[in-house]
Order: structure tokens, then sequence, then C-alpha cells
């Protein structure tokens, strides 16, 4: 089971929803580049570069589609070739007999069933094989229509030491966020705690003396001021 953090936020800093919106206005103007680290540039490689990207990193995903997506431009592309073509082209982001199988099985769906268009409804984006809600609210949120807020490890460790949630599992953590976080900053969200998660608040050892949201986590082991945004 994946650590928890919630124990860190033992300070009182004040209210959840008093200090969200300084908590993002902070973050956003620190990592004024939070974006998604995946490249793509229609809906369908976006939805293909997230399925990939299950159990590896974003740079392994980008190395395989830079050639993926020279290849494979259409659903129908995924299956005129076969399976183990397929497996052969995605092997370098592992589980790659799974993920082949999803996506030849989402490519079929999409051409059965949304005229080999990536839809943009939650509840439809979860019904596509081998594509569960994490990989649907990446999809939605990248595509302009945000309906949740996408919990990775990053998000949920910096949910729990900001105490944002209490909770562990990522359905609930992200029902708290959702509770709190304003409906318009539901699609960037996650970037801002990603990139202050990698870059700032990490697993082992968060450099909280340079954190500009310190004053208001409750889990901040340093009682100072705000830090000065950085240098460029």
């Amino acid at each position: 089971m994946a650590r928890s953090y919630v124990r860190e936020a033992r300070r009182p800093v004040g209210r959840r929803r008093d200090r969200i919106r300084p908590i993002i206005d902070r973050l956003a103007a620190a990592h004024p580049d939070a974006t998604i680290a995946l490249r793509f540039r229609s809906p369908l490689e976006l939805l293909v570069s997230v399925m990939l990207s299950a159990q590896t990193t974003d740079v392994n995903v980008n190395r395989v589609t830079e050639t993926l997506f020279r290849k494979y431009r259409r659903p129908e592309d995924y299956l005129a070739v076969p399976q183990e073509e397929l497996e052969r082209d995605i092997f370098a982001t592992g589980f790659f007999r799974q993920k082949a199988r999803s996506l030849r099985g989402t490519m079929r769906m999409l051409l059965e069933e949304f005229d080999g268009e990536v839809p943009k409804r939650l509840e439809d984006l979860v019904t596509l094989p081998g594509v569960a809600r994490k990989t649907a609210n990446v999809v939605a949120a990248e595509l302009g229509s945000a309906q949740g807020v996408v919990v990775d490890t990053h998000v949920r460790r910096l949910s729990q030491r900001l105490g944002l949630t209490r909770q562990d599992d990522p359905v609930k953590i992200e029902r708290d966020l959702q509770r709190i976080v304003p409906r318009e900053d539901w699609g960037r969200f996650p970037h801002l705690l990603i990139w202050h998660g990698r870059r700032v608040c990490t697993a082992r050892a968060p450099e909280c003396a340079e954190c500009v949201v310190n004053d208001l986590c409750p889990s901040s082991r340093v009682d100072v001021q705000p830090a000065l945004l950085r240098p460029a």
C-alpha cells in the first residue's frame, strides 16, 4: 500500500476553504509552466499517450510515441496490424501486451460507438477498454472539459500534506478536492501539485524552506514566512 502523509499535517493553519485560493494562486505563480508533460497533437494521440503512461514515465512515453504516432494516425491503423506488431511498437512502455489489447479494444469502440472520435464526457471515456477514471479525467481536462480532479501519487501526497484531505483512497481524495477547488481550476490544479511535488515537495525530502505555501501548509517543517519565488 502507498505511504500515507496524512499524519504529517499537524500545524493549525486555518480552514481548507480559506487556504485553497492562495494555495492555487501562489503555486500558479511559482510554476507558470505547469502543464501536462506528454506530447500529443490530437485528441487521439492524447488518449493513446495517457493509456501508455500507466506504470512508466512521461519521458519514456514521449520517446515511444515520437515514432508510434508517425505510423498510427487513425483508430483504423491500430487495428490494421497484428496485435504482436503493436506490442513490439509499444514494448518500451512496459505491460505491452495488456496495453496493446486495451488500445485495440478502445480503437474498435471509438469506431463503433463514437464515429472514430475521442469523446469528451467522462461517462463515455470510462467505457473505453483500459480507460479508468484517472485516465478519463486527464483526457477530459486536456480537451478543455474537466469533469473531475486527477489524483496521481503527487496529488495524493501534496493534498494530504496540505491538509486538503484525510483520505488515502484516490476516489475519496478527488471527492474532497472537488468540494473545495473551484471548478474552473479542476484542470490545472493537479498540474500545479504535480510540478510542485517534483520540484519542491518531494516524498523523501520536501524543501519546506523553499516552498511558497509553507505558511499555509500544516505539514511544513519550518516556521518562516512564504518563500520568495526563486529567480528563473
